[in-house]
């Protein structure tokens, strides 16, 4: 919840920054000075953060694949173990109603 909050005060900044250098141009040169190009200010540095922006998601999806396919794979052991959990409690229950098969004696009942 932190990292979406920091993230949306991050773009409302940007966005801020964005709209107040609207006026102000800037001469973009493309290959050591053969193509020109008038921009305003606010557009290449919207640019490179949205460059960036995408960088940091095509970095950051990788684990995120990794990372969802671990925790399915820990949640199907779990729920196994809790199935051989079970049926173990099963089997003790069975055992321990057992002795009261036994005879006074201590011995089993033949049927």
């Amino acid at each position: 919840m932190t990292r979406v909050i920091l993230i949306g005060i991050l773009i409302l900044l940007s966005l801020a920054f964005f709209l107040q250098n609207q006026e102000q141009e800037i001469t973009l040169r493309y290959f050591f000075g053969l193509l020109e190009a008038s921009t305003p200010i606010y557009q290449p540095i919207m640019a490179g953060f949205l460059v960036g922006l995408l960088v940091a998601a095509i970095l950051l999806f990788p684990p995120w694949v990794r990372a969802r396919i671990e925790l399915r794979r820990k949640t199907k052991a779990l729920q196994q173990a809790e199935v051989d959990l079970e049926r173990l409690r099963q089997s003790l229950e069975k055992i321990s109603r057992r002795p009261s098969e036994l005879d006074p004696s201590g011995t089993f009942h033949d049927e």
